[in-house]
């Protein structure tokens, strides 16, 4: 008889959301919404799908445009559609508006019509909170509004797509607890802040100072301990205390605010702390995962120094849960597909790159050496037709060159050929141009043009010619002027800048 596998769905446990507060309660009323705190996402963080009913609903109205300074936006928030948008206010809901320094989830909204909603995200409005629901191109609002009625039963769910959202959200998220509370404790560091950057990267907290390796490594070990051993979450919720739950920060000697405060809009709310058994007891609204032995492995790459006007500070990054396992395929892919390329084995590819940076550096020496011999083979050879010449002395040279350093190497030319003059004592007016194209050319290939002249008045009147006549894009100061040509450099481009020289 073939073995079989009946795979259960995890569940979050009983006591993870414990009210310690004997007169809160969840309020049964239909018409009152659960207020943010204790919503379902963050009663039972592993919950995908709930009924409930809809409490208002409104067309939304973007806010006006930031006057000025630009406003920093939330780090992955979607962004809304320019179509319509409906806000809407539910009983309850699986859905977490962000907040924390956790992003929004994104879901569906299912209406007794069976039509599906997209959530594109939602927000915390004081004490509620509000879904952003798209409004299909096909679908007039006022039929939109009426599918969300005040009353109306509808069941809010995370997709696939918001579900994998919401448990990377969480995984990082209960990390960045684990990992504060650990070096708080064992180091004495503090976080200041902390950023739930977009998947896949790193995340990090930022830390008064920088860390040692032997430092991030007892973290690092120390986190890996206690995910092995598996750990209990649980949220302890009370009531608010309005007078005295907003401010509860701790000011640094060096001005810097840390700890955990309340934002002063959120109202009618409730006291939320989420516990890691013997390891952390932290105020938050986000949701966490009922135990850290779903983080799988933790890891703390590297570390990043910032400087500010009056404190340094350093970022840590970090990664656990489905960001690592994502971190670690591709950075395998991609020592992988450089082992490949050097044709070696992936432990000697640090050896083999170390060999081609100081090959390259090598190759670039002997390049320059070899344009400023070039240089000045071009500088002797306009000297001697300059000493030959009555009157202003003038001469286009146009190369074809691939190099990086198109620029640098014709103004090696003109500064160079300005220097021999004065070195030789030679007085002598003179209007050089330098032109070079590349040898492959298409419509969107670019030219270089440079400008040399003994003065300020012929060189400003070159460049406004090259402007006029061939429309190069360019400018300058004194006896210098470069530009730049867009297109096929024809020979006829030539011919255009001999007849620019012929008239001055």
């Amino acid at each position: 008889m073939a073995a079989s596998a009946l795979l259960v769905a995890p569940t979050t446990p009983l006591d993870y959301h414990r009210i310690i507060s004997p007169t809160l309660l969840v309020n049964p009323d239909p018409k009152i919404p659960t207020p943010v705190g204790i919503l379902a996402c963050q009663r039972d963080p592993l919950l995908r799908e709930l009924e409930t009913n809809v409490i208002n609903c409104i067309v939304s109205q973007p806010p006006p445009g930031p006057v000025g300074k630009k406003v920093k936006k939330s780090v992955i928030a979607p962004t809304l559609p320019d179509g319509p948008i409906l806000e809407v206010i539910l009983k309850d809901t699986v859905i977490f508006p962000e907040g924390g320094g956790q992003p929004t989830d994104t879901g569906i909204i299912k209406t007794t019509d069976s039509t599906v909603w997209e959530v594109i995200q939602a927000k915390r409005h004081g004490g509620h909170a509000v879904h952003y629901v798209r409004v299909p191109t096909t679908t007039p609002t006022e039929d939109a509004l009426m599918s969300f009625s005040p009353g109306e039963k509808v069941v809010t769910s995370l997709d696939q797509v918001g579900w994998d959202r919401r448990y990377d959200h969480m995984s990082m998220h209960t990390s960045q607890h684990l990992l504060s509370a650990l070096m708080e404790t064992r180091l004495n560091l503090p976080t200041l802040s902390w950023s739930l950057t977009s998947y896949p990267a790193p995340c990090y907290v930022e830390v008064p100072r920088g860390m040692t390796l032997k430092e991030i490594t007892s973290i690092q070990a120390e986190a890996n301990r206690l995910v092995f051993e598996g750990r209990n979450i649980h949220i302890e919720v009370e009531e608010l205390v309005q007078e005295g739950d907003h401010s509860k920060v701790v000011t640094l000697e060096s001005g810097r605010t840390v700890g955990k405060s309340l934002p002063e809009d959120y109202t009618g709310g409730v006291k939320r702390v989420v516990v890691i058994d013997g390891v952390d007891s932290n105020p938050c609204c986000g949701t966490h995962l009922p135990s850290i032995k779903n983080l799988q492995l933790f890891l703390v790459p590297h570390t990043e120094a910032l400087s500010r006007s009056s404190t340094t500070s350093a970022r840590l990054y970090f990664l656990s849960g489905p960001r690592l396992i994502t971190y670690l395929a591709s950075t395998h892919g991609f020592l992988t597909s450089t082992s490949s390329i050097l044709s070696c084995g992936a432990p000697l590819v640090p050896e083999r790159v170390s060999q081609l940076v100081d090959e390259r550096r090598k190759a670039d020496k002997r390049a320059q050496d070899v344009e400023s011999e070039l240089a000045s083979l071009h500088v002797q050879a306009l000297i001697s037709e300059a000493s030959h010449s009555d009157g202003l002395f003038k001469k286009h040279i146009h190369r074809v060159d691939d190099s990086g350093n198109v620029l640098g190497f014709l103004s090696m030319i003109g500064l160079l050929f300005a220097d021999q003059l004065k070195a030789q004592a030679v007085t002598i007016d003179y209007l050089l141009i330098f032109s070079s194209s590349p040898s492959a050319q298409t419509q969107s290939s670019t030219s270089v043009v440079v400008i040399f002249g003994s003065k300020d008045e012929l060189v400003k009147q070159g460049g406004d010619a090259l402007k006029a006549k061939q429309g190069v894009k360019g400018g300058g100061k004194g006896a210098r002027w470069s530009g730049k040509a867009m297109g096929v450099w024809k020979e006829s481009n030539n011919a255009s800048i001999a007849e620019i020289l012929a008239t001055l």
